[in-house]
């Protein structure tokens, strides 16, 4: 798991989580589906940074490769 994710059991139900912050790699993921760039999330959470972009898509591609159509 890249460092910059974090899972903690009591915060946000054990999701996955960017750098302990309250922001899961599904909230960041569901942002950039919908249309924003990451210029517009960062300015909307200005607690996130962009190489934290750089460990959602690793942790994403990670969770892809362990699924199984």
């Amino acid at each position: 798991m890249p460092a910059r994710i974090t899972i903690e059991p009591g915060k946000r139900s054990g999701q996955p989580c960017v750098r302990g912050l309250r922001i899961t790699v599904w909230d960041v993921l569901s942002w950039l589906a919908a249309g924003m760039t990451e210029r517009q999330i960062l300015d909307d959470y200005p607690e996130l940074e962009a190489d934290d972009f750089r460990a959602v898509y690793e942790f994403a591609a990670r969770m892809g490769r362990r699924v199984a159509l």
